[in-house]
């Protein structure tokens, strides 16, 4: 059974070219909606993760026979919708040409929007708050914070010093109390 193969497995039957759409097919399944909401925390509204979330996985696909494994396979598709996700607010600010503060306004927007969003309930203030972040302090908080994800693994996913990933964490944290404590 494919589902139960691990993911060095997987990534050997692409290689191979044998049941090579079932072994994507089963990467895609076990971790798409860790994915999904990665790149949801970011961009907020839902059709535009998903519009991401497919460039993600046409990037894997394209790549996945020069993947080198001395990474892990989930830190490089982390990689992937990092920075998927950093060039589609990119394009969105040339889009529409405006500011970085504006940007985040824009975001604001979005997630006031979203149905059920209620300013009282501490997650959609959080959710505020974490828009009001430069994008780098965002993704950084977004992957401690909601993913628990190890300093040392997100170094790898973003290219970052451990040290500086600590700085930008606290520094969002901060930010997010700051935000919090006076709206």
């Amino acid at each position: 059974m494919l589902h139960q193969a691990d993911d060095n497995e997987l990534v050997s039957l692409f290689k191979q070219h044998k049941d090579r759409e079932k072994a994507f097919t089963t990467i895609v399944k076990r971790y798409q909606e860790k994915i999904y909401w990665q790149i949801r925390r970011m961009v907020i509204r839902h059709e535009d993760a998903d519009d991401v979330m497919q460039h993600v996985f046409i990037k894997a696909w394209n790549g996945l026979d020069n993947f080198r494994e001395d990474a892990k396979l989930y830190t490089w598709l982390y990689r992937i919708a990092v920075n998927e996700t950093l060039t589609y607010l990119e394009q969105q600010k040339k889009r529409s040409s405006i500011s970085l503060e504006d940007v985040g306004e824009q975001l604001e927007n979005k997630l006031t929007s979203e149905k059920g969003f209620d300013e009282k309930q501490a997650m959609w203030k959080l959710q505020k708050a974490i828009q009001q972040l430069p994008e780098k302090q965002r993704v950084v908080f977004n992957l401690r914070y909601f993913e628990e994800m190890p300093y040392e693994q997100m170094s790898e996913v973003l290219d970052t010093s451990v040290g500086a990933l600590k700085a930008s964490y606290h520094h969002a944290v901060k930010k997010i109390e700051d935000y919090i404590l006076n709206h």
